[in-house]
């Protein structure tokens, strides 16, 4: 029998916060950083097509290697937090890793790289050992470190390599926070000699970058004095060095350098094209648009994008008649509590621009091809920035719910396009954001859900009327069927959270109307008079770009569960969705214990103690009747339903059996357990690299629920070589009565095991 085949449905991801860590490639897909990985993205169809791993720390900076005859791209290169430099080389349409550079002695946060000579690419590097690093690769896979530049307790922000006009000479842009652009040229095909330090700005300069234009290079600078300065350098013939001043004519102050190359001297003369003010806070990144071909000719347009702190990006061009730098297009955020851009990137064509914000969000804009001179947002890939804790799928399929460390709950479906393209996954809701680091949820219903982070209280939520409408819009699901499974006559419109509060306000059709009476505003106290309500209800017919995710798809809380001593570690719900389990961090058996809660009343029902320390994760029986609890004591736990009687019709549980000192096979803390689709085996996995199953836990003739005499590991301990921190049953049988595949995830590797036969 052949064996299943598994395909990545959806990357969900954003850029790590890092301010150069995206690029944009001639041939549409944008490289960024996330995590400890390079992810490229197709903005197109998109979707991320390949995730690249071969990094140990987290990825700073990513740069694709342009070449010169504007064709596409063949090399990658990435720096990250563990020192390390990598080139990516395509072969067969996927990218492998060519070249490893080892030097630095500190994390990575700039790279740069162009071809030197035929195949042959230079890469500039700067890290935080106040180095930057000139790299020659060649086509045999070997680096050779050429230079390094030292700067003594100062640190570099960013690098950019190019050509010197008319020759073969590199020459390097550092910027550093000594406010001032460092430029470097190659002497004799290896040592980097220090031209000259350009001055004028009053801050940290924060990017660089060049571009040729008609035989000449410009560099834009950008720092965090909210300026950016666009210098000019040219080749000066033997006479223009020598002229006499004309005083009739206005010229800006030249800097002048000699460059040397294979006994040919040539000079170059640096001079202050324009100063750029129009951003309002510190500006991290400037990005030229690609050149292309023209009528044979290579074409520089002189388009410069910026991007800023006040959380918007300017693009600018000269002027046709006067040539005096303009803002053309402004776009960005308005108001909200997030921060701002760390930098940005322009499409090869100038149709889309992206940013990517301090919280790793990539922001899209499109050039509207209807309306001149106006831009719109677009969809764009979203995901958590920081570790994705849990999560859940919506009982009938259709979307996951996600929580993180990122101290956000967000809401992933497919996107089904009227005009028949294969649907793409997309975040579409936010519900919560929160002040703590997220820890564990669990669906219970269609739109309702509990959460738990690190405080000691529990949250349900529930989906509103605007969010269900969407959801049916976007999904492709029938707006009715929906309104009618949620009761939508009780619904509230959105919801918002107060300027001081964690909890999410419900916000009803009513209070959308302004209150106002004979055209004066009249306030009933000082809270009138600063409105909590942000939400505006939205008709969405595509997924929400970043700013609507972060205020107009938030759920209302409906409910708080007190009960637990300390932070919430787990939760789990039942097939019937009748029940949730809920488990807190605990050092002692006192706070161990699981609590059960009834989601028609969310009364607490029942508190079940056993472990010692903190349960790690529970999980019902597919039937409901049985409830399995692991635990950082090593042990496990199994509760059974009892049956309902009179006096107790609410679900009980009581303790049925459970392994000890004596009789845990675990030698670690348990991390993970499963159930089979029958109910008839669980499965845990633990620190100590052991996969175990045990059972079984019905009885094989007879549809009766009761557990037999003993359950005991049913198969050999599968050793997965590193910590197992993640297990799952496939919920379906194999054809040949097998069960499938044992899933165990161990840091950044994966396994896929075939455990043994159904009877």
């Amino acid at each position: 029998m052949a064996a299943p085949v598994i395909e990545t449905c959806h990357v969900a991801c954003c850029a790590n916060k890092t301010p150069n860590v995206v690029s944009w490639s001639r041939g549409g897909t944008i490289a960024f950083g996330t995590c400890n990985s390079v992810a490229l993205y197709d903005p197109q169809e998109k979707r991320v097509v390949a995730v690249l791993n071969g990094h140990a720390g987290r990825v700073n900076a990513v740069q694709w290697v342009h070449r010169e005859d504007c064709a596409l791209e063949s090399y990658l290169v990435s720096g990250g937090s563990d020192n390390r430099l990598i080139l990516w080389e395509a072969q067969n349409e996927k990218f492998i890793q060519s070249v490893e550079c080892k030097g630095h002695t500190a994390p990575i946060c700039a790279v740069d790289a162009i071809y030197v000579e035929g195949s042959k690419i230079l890469v500039a590097s700067s890290a935080s050992d106040s180095t930057v690093r000139l790299w020659l690769c060649n086509e045999n896979k070997e680096a050779e470190c050429l230079h390094i530049i030292s700067f003594g307790s100062g640190f570099m922000m960013d690098v950019s390599l190019a050509l010197l006009p008319g020759s073969r000479v590199p020459v390097l842009a550092c910027g550093g926070d000594d406010s001032r652009v460092h430029l470097y040229v190659q002497s004799n095909g290896q040592q980097f000699q220090k031209a000259m330090s350009l001055q004028g700005h009053e801050d940290w300069v924060r990017g660089v970058a060049w571009a040729s234009v008609g035989g000449e290079l410009l560099l834009a600078s950008c720092s965090q004095d909210c300026l950016i300065r666009v210098w000019r350098l040219c080749a000066k013939s033997g006479t223009d060095t020598r002229t006499k001043d004309d005083h009739t004519i206005i010229k800006m102050k030249e800097d002048v350098f000699e460059v040397r190359d294979r006994d040919v001297s040539s000079v170059f003369a640096v001079s202050l094209e324009t100063v750029l003010a129009g951003h309002e806070n510190w500006v991290y990144g400037v990005h030229w648009q690609h050149p292309f071909y023209k009528g044979g000719e290579l074409q520089q347009p002189l388009s410069l994008l910026s991007a800023s702190m006040d959380k918007t990006m300017i693009l600018w061009a000269p002027e046709e008649g006067s040539g005096v730098w303009v803002e053309q297009v402004h776009v960005g955020e308005v108001g909200g509590n997030t921060l701002g851009f760390y930098g940005c990137q322009i499409s090869p064509d100038g149709s889309m621009i992206v940013a990517h914000a301090f919280h790793g969000a990539l922001h899209l804009w499109c050039k509207d091809q209807d309306k001149e001179g106006e831009w719109r947002p677009g969809v764009v890939i979203s995901g958590h920035f920081s570790a994705v804790q849990d999560l859940s799928w919506d009982p009938e399929g259709e979307f996951i719910l996600s929580v993180g460390s990122d101290q956000t709950t967000r809401l992933f479906t497919p996107w089904r396009q009227e005009d028949g393209k294969l649907a793409t996954w997309h975040e579409i809701s936010r519900p919560q954001i929160h002040g703590y680091d997220m820890q564990c949820l669990a669906m219970i219903g269609r739109f309702q859900f509990v959460s738990g982070a690190d405080e000691k209280v529990l949250r349900v939520f529930q989906a509103p009327r605007n969010f269900v409408e969407n959801f049916a819009n976007i999904s492709g699901t029938s707006r009715e069927k929906l309104l009618t499974s949620s009761d939508s006559a009780n619904l509230p419109e959105g919801a918002s959270t107060p300027a001081l509060g964690l909890s999410n306000k419900a916000v009803f059709q009513g209070d959308l109307a302004p209150k106002t009476t004979e055209g004066k505003e009249q306030f009933n106290s000082i809270s009138d008079q600063y409105q909590e309500s942000y939400f505006h209800p939205l008709n969405m017919t595509e997924p929400p770009p970043e700013d609507h995710l972060l205020q107009n798809t938030l759920w209302p809380e409906v409910q708080k569960l007190y009960g637990h001593g300390f932070e919430m570690f787990c939760l789990a719900s039942d097939s019937a969705r009748t029940v949730v389990a809920s488990a807190c961090k605990a050092s002692k058996a006192e706070h161990a214990a699981v609590l059960l809660w009834s989601t028609a009343t969310w009364r607490q029902l029942q508190t079940l103690p056993c472990h010692t320390l903190t349960v790690t994760q529970m999980a019902f029986s597919p039937d409901a009747q049985l409830l399995l609890a692991v635990s950082r004591d090593r042990t496990w736990s199994l509760w059974r339903r009892n049956l309902p009687t009179p006096e107790s019709p609410e679900p009980q549980f009581s303790l049925h059996a459970h392994t000890g000192k004596d009789t845990a096979v675990h030698t670690r803390i348990i991390w993970s357990c499963d159930w089979s689709p029958d109910s008839k085996y669980f499965v845990t996995s633990s620190r100590d690299k052991k996969v175990i199953v045990w059972g079984p836990c019905r009885l094989e003739d007879t549809e009766d629920s009761v557990p037999p005499p003993e359950i005991k590991p049913r198969s050999s301990v599968l050793d997965v070589g590193d910590a197992a921190t993640a297990v799952a049953f496939c919920p379906v049988f194999c054809s040949d009565n097998r069960y499938t595949h044992i899933h165990t995830q161990s840091h950044m590797k994966a396994y896929f095991l075939c455990t043994m036969a159904k009877s």
